[in-house]
């Protein structure tokens, strides 16, 4: 098996109340062992550490802290992450992301997350990368942990961390040019972009469906999007997955369409592993009979 990357499940729970939040439309059944403190719990780190080791033995170097919350609301996980990934020795892992809405994150978080967790990349997931105050009504933010977005992005660059702005694409985006997205996103400092389009649940009918038909980007400025990044970008790249990276105003720039990764994969391939705090590893974030290991 050919592991792409490794989702670490952080247990958190999450400031916002995103109203195309994919992880709201499904129940989390997983039992939280790695946090369980009984006479248990050391079995289960090793059962942890062993999944991580899975990961490697198969071909993974790269991790992605996130879950159905927001990481950085469990610090005292992420720490816990540290040791796990130490107790790997020389095969731990070294390429380390964290997707977050950027709630909580200061100068002294930062610190934390470069020198301690030894993450490399921040994802910075965006409803509106022009206008932070209706980034925070998007994402349905508590009052007073709404985020600046040019102060988050200055900070994260301050720190040495490769800036990827993880945009959804909502209808913020539907009165901007293609050329506005990408100059606003060379101002903010963004290494990469990915365009992430919303999606509803087939045979669902749920408020965050509903919210997504009435105020997802217009599939014609996703085509203006794909057909710009094609014509402008240089260096295209099929990642394994499937999606073609180009460099675009010297960003990388994908456009996920599958961010649940149910397209077919080339044989004995996935996009990615999930870990999840009961300590096994799954192949699907809304899948509970997706067990691997």
């Amino acid at each position: 098996m050919k592991i792409q990357s490794l989702s670490i499940h952080v247990p958190a729970k999450c400031p916002n109340k995103c109203s195309f939040c994919v992880s709201r439309m499904h129940d989390d059944t997983y039992e939280n062992l790695i946090e369980k403190n009984d006479e248990n719990l050391s079995f289960f780190e090793e059962e942890y550490i062993d999944r991580l080791a899975f990961a490697r033995d198969n071909g993974c170097n790269t991790i992605i802290l996130t879950g159905n919350g927001e990481p950085l609301m469990n610090r005292t996980f992420l720490q816990r992450f540290a040791y796990f990934n130490q107790r790997l020795g020389d095969k731990k892992f070294r390429w380390i992301e964290i997707q977050t809405s950027g709630v909580l994150l200061d100068n002294n978080y930062a610190g934390f997350l470069r020198k301690v967790i030894g993450v490399k990349i921040i994802s910075l997931s965006l409803s509106d990368m022009f206008n932070s105050e209706r980034n925070a009504f998007y994402n349905n933010t508590k009052k007073g942990l709404e985020i600046n977005i040019p102060a988050i992005c200055k900070l994260i660059k301050s720190w040495g961390f490769g800036l990827r702005l993880s945009l959804n694409m909502t209808d913020a985006y539907n009165n901007k040019s293609v050329e506005e997205i990408f100059d606003y996103a060379k101002k903010l400092g963004a290494n990469q972009i990915t365009f992430r389009k919303l999606y509803t649940t087939p045979g669902k009918d749920n408020p965050e469906d509903k919210w997504i038909m009435e105020h997802s980007c217009a599939d014609s400025k996703l085509h203006e999007i794909r057909e710009y990044i094609k014509e402008e970008g240089v260096c295209p790249r099929v990642l394994p997955f499937g999606a073609v990276r180009y460099i675009v105003n010297e960003i990388s720039t994908v456009i996920d369409d599958n961010c649940m990764a149910k397209g077919v994969l080339p044989e004995d391939t996935v996009k990615y592993l999930i870990l999840r705090p009961n300590c096994k590893l799954y192949d699907q974030w809304d899948n509970p009979g997706s067990l691997i290991y």
